[in-house]
């Protein structure tokens, strides 16, 4: 598949540093070993190697989801690839399902989030601060293209948005996330799953303990992964020197029936 005008890109060099860029016609992408015409990479086709005109050569591919949040601009911390991945799986996010998500932060997350829905589902993404939404709208343009239509960006408090909505599953990157777990005890369906994904102990222990005082959810799981890449060259098979370790810290739970006397 080519490329095409305002699609991102990702060039990789001989020593397998990535650049990540949005294809516009009439600019110059410029590194350590040359530059690149825009105009050179709209039409190539993806897999493809362009050189630059110090001599460079660089793998021309269009990125991963996993690529472009690594690299992509934000405006808030965002949630990595090593994490959003599990929350998709454990969270059960599905193809036609309603999801609830706060905060947009930077929007990597909701990016995942509306691949996952597809297009008969739908992703509610709530935001405080009107900057940070700004930023993420940006984010999934330049990822898109536009605001895909399973997405709605919303600026406010998420409480009212879980009355109103009554999600399947509820997304949770904020810092007192027990307050919206009231919230969703009331109004999510039960079934629905619930996930907070937050940076320490003590934010995750007063989640949980709130969670199992208000009897509304069962399966409550607390996770933490780690990824560490290897080093395969002949005869040379260790792991990296360097691992990717603690981001976050992720709390799933299951909205049940308060269980009777």
């Amino acid at each position: 598949m080519v490329f095409g005008e305002g699609e991102p890109a990702l060039l990789i060099d001989r020593k397998g540093r990535h650049f990540l860029l949005k294809l516009e016609s009439g600019r110059t992408f410029q590194y350590h070993n040359g530059m690149v015409p825009h105009d050179e990479l709209i039409g190539a086709e993806d897999g493809s190697w362009v050189g630059a005109s110090a001599g460079g050569q660089l793998l021309l591919l269009r990125p991963r989801l996993a690529d472009f949040i690594l690299k992509m601009k934000r405006a808030a911390q965002v949630v990595y690839p090593k994490d959003l991945g599990p929350i998709l799986v454990y969270a059960d996010v599905a193809p036609g399902m309603t999801v609830l998500e706060a905060g947009t932060g930077s929007g990597a997350l909701t990016l995942g989030l509306s691949r996952a829905v597809g297009a008969t589902g739908r992703v509610i993404s709530v935001e405080l601060r009107e900057d940070h939404a700004a930023h993420a709208r940006k984010t999934m343009e330049r990822w898109y293209g536009e605001v895909p239509d399973n997405v709605d960006l919303v600026i406010g408090d998420v409480a009212g948005q879980v009355e109103e909505v009554k999600p399947e599953r509820i997304v949770l990157d904020v810092p007192e996330p027990w307050h919206t777990i009231e919230t969703a005890a009331k109004h999510q369906p039960t079934g629905g799953v619930l996930c907070a994904y937050l940076p320490t102990i003590p934010q995750v222990q007063t989640t949980v303990d709130r969670a199992r005082e208000m009897e509304s959810f069962a399966e409550i799981e607390v996770k933490e992964f780690l990824v560490r890449d290897w080093n395969v060259a002949g005869r040379s098979v260790r792991p990296e020197h360097n691992m990717i370790g603690h981001t976050g810290f992720l709390v799933f739970m299951r909205r049940v029936e308060v269980k009777p006397e």
